[in-house]
């Protein structure tokens, strides 16, 4: 087993309320329970010694002649599987997380592990290495015969049971096993985290763990085939749609914007932030998203949690709305360092929290808006109360929009007027007049309306560098920011409009390299923190967006097929794409897997124009 595998060198398995990450190896090292935002029970990902695994191996070195791996998803399927050939034979181990019943939240997780050789004799190495609350807290360790263990840590227990010919040892305040099959015979391994109070699991019983199998491929054929996309890059279209699916928490609606925290954005650096929480950002945007594949059930249900942050009142700033949440929607995100774990190949601090959450981000409110008025119709998912709400935030944003902020890339070196605040302000505005005008709800229109002109205004004279004929990162500057390519998007601007090809240019010939975007220069623009950083994917795709509705085509399309190769071997994506194309930052992450879609359903619906065909 290898200490501190790629980021990429990964797949994700999960439930809609926690996930866990399995390298290409066949070990899970990193696994929060009961929900995203919990502390861990493995994290070796953070730290090999202190972090936890759970390893299913076969026996030999990877790579060394011994054994080689490959790791794929059945199909359309949060399924993992992962194979090893041997000189001896093939063995597959298969990872998934049952999904449970209806949505409300529950303490009670389960990972199901099944080992099968269909080729030869393949003995397996099975070794289960708990530490929990991110490796400080101690546990104790029961085993009951051969087949069962518990692991009793601070307000969480983790059963492991066996199935078929797997033996469980102790080993030390941990579990080893071994176990040879041939071709055709099977075992697996349960791992049930429970909560105080919960029932402890039942037997695992051979049948059960089938059904299990079956039940889980049936939800995600189910799921997946509501999606309306029957473009060119079905296969990771599907895939990304699967993957925001696995990180919105069922019981709320709310996406997290990654399922990890502390992987840095440059090996050895210190910008490792957690991610495990909704931003109001990220996952507004994710509406538009799943709305444009046909998953209007997930957009209703964001729609319905983010009015309920209206609903509950201002944020602990004193702010509408704050930037970030936890999946519940409690506001307190407070950010620790946890000094005991030395990080992903030594790259510390590592963060648990997010001391973000209280920054001034304007544009908060524009995708908010934007979000909300994704329905047709806005009765479709709330009534006139719930308008009022959102009447009454454009009406605070009139005498609120227009300050300096810290901005959409949270930095931590002052407020300034970005551009892209203003930008989504003037969202907010202009879709609120039209939302109210389509359905006839009160609104102070003149007022609305004057605000989203004076904020046009204002981009089109200080957002707009006659030096870089290019608009720029914030007023008063010259810097050019990757966070503006969604200006076409949401309508602002034409996609062919003089200012606007004249700005791709310019971020063409200063941001992109060989396709790839960074989404600033932090040398020209100082962010307050130490280290550089990869090109930013998210921005790579909203590029790939902004030429295909320029009419560039085929830069476009080429850009396009260049950052699919970027995406790790089952098709995931982290946030950022290093020097030599490793892929940094948290993982894998949602807002470049909405990008995804964006780009792909843009690409599309441009190269059918151009053929004469209607869009599909």
């Amino acid at each position: 087993m290898r200490p501190y595998p790629p980021i990429a060198e990964h797949g994700l398995i999960g439930d809609m309320q926690t996930c866990a990450l399995v390298s290409s190896e066949g070990v899970l090292d990193w696994f929060c329970a009961p929900r995203f935002d919990s502390p861990s029970v493995f994290a070796a990902l953070l730290d090999h010694e202190r972090g936890g695994y759970f390893a299913i191996t076969a026996e030999g070195a990877p790579g060394e002649g011994g054994v080689t791996t490959r790791q794929l998803y059945l199909a359309d399927t949060a399924i993992l599987l992962t194979r090893f050939l041997t000189p001896e034979g093939v063995g597959e181990v298969v990872d998934f997380m049952p999904v449970p019943e209806g949505s409300t939240a529950t303490d009670r997780h389960e990972v199901v592990r099944y080992m099968r050789v269909v080729r030869g004799t393949v003995r397996f190495t099975l070794r289960c290495r708990p530490r929990f609350d991110y490796g400080r807290a101690p546990h104790a360790l029961t085993l009951d015969g051969a087949c069962a263990a518990r692991f009793e840590g601070p307000g969480v227990t983790a059963h492991l049971q066996s199935v078929g010919a797997v033996r469980l040892l102790a080993d030390g305040r941990d579990v080893a096993a071994t176990v040879t099959l041939d071709a055709g015979q099977n075992a697996a391994v349960l791992l049930t985290v429970t909560g105080p109070g919960d029932e402890p699991p039942g037997p695992a019983e051979p049948a059960a763990m089938v059904e299990r199998f079956v039940a889980a491929r049936g939800f995600w054929h189910g799921w997946i085939g509501r999606c309306t996309y029957r473009g060119r890059w079905q296969q990771m279209v599907n895939r990304s749609a699967i993957t925001l699916k696995l990180l919105t928490y069922a019981p709320s609606g709310a996406p997290v914007a990654a399922a990890t925290m502390g992987l840095p954005e440059q090996e050895g650096g210190e910008r490792n932030w957690d991610y495990r929480y909704t931003w109001v950002r990220d996952a507004s945007l994710s509406v538009r998203a799943m709305r444009d594949l046909g998953f209007t059930d997930e957009a209703d249900a964001f729609r319905r949690w983010l009015q309920q942050r209206l609903h509950d009142g201002g944020a602990p700033g004193g702010e509408p709305l704050q930037i970030m949440y936890r999946v519940d929607g409690d506001p307190y995100l407070s950010e620790e360092v946890l000094g005991h774990l030395e990080g992903w190949r030594r790259s510390a601090p590592v963060r648990a929290g997010n001391g973000a959450a209280d920054q001034l981000q304007l544009d908060i409110y524009g995708e908010a808006v934007y979000a909300l008025a994704q329905s047709g119709r806005t009765s479709d998912v709330v009534g006139y109360d719930a308008w009022k709400r959102s009447a009454g935030l454009l009406d605070w944003l009139g005498d609120h929009w227009d300050r300096p902020d810290e901005g959409i890339w949270e930095t931590r070196g002052g407020r300034k007027d970005f551009t892209y605040s203003r930008l989504m302000c003037w969202v907010a505005f202009d879709r609120g007049i039209r939302q109210a005008v389509a359905n006839a709800r009160p609104a102070d229109l003149a007022r609305w309306t004057a605000e989203r002109d004076a904020i046009m205004e204002q981009i089109m004279t200080r957002g707009w560098s006659a030096q870089r004929r290019a608009f720029v990162q914030h007023y008063d500057s010259t810097v050019l920011d990757a966070s503006l390519l969604l200006m076409p998007l949401v309508g602002f601007i034409a996609p062919k409009d003089p200012r606007w090809l004249s700005t791709l240019d310019a971020m063409d010939a200063e941001l992109v390299s060989d396709s790839l975007v960074y989404r600033y220069d932090p040398q020209a623009s100082p962010d307050g923190l130490q280290g550089a950083e990869g090109t930013f994917s998210l921005c790579s795709f909203l590029y790939v967006h902004a030429l295909a509705r320029a009419g560039r085509l085929e830069q476009a399309r080429y850009a396009f097929d260049k950052m699919l190769t970027y995406a790790n071997h089952v098709g995931l994506f982290a946030e950022e794409i290093g020097p030599t194309g490793e892929q940094l930052g948290n993982f894998p992450q949602a807002f470049t897997h909405l990008a995804l879609i964006t780009a792909a359903l843009a690409l599309d619906a441009e190269l059918d124009r151009a053929a004469g065909r209607p869009p599909g």
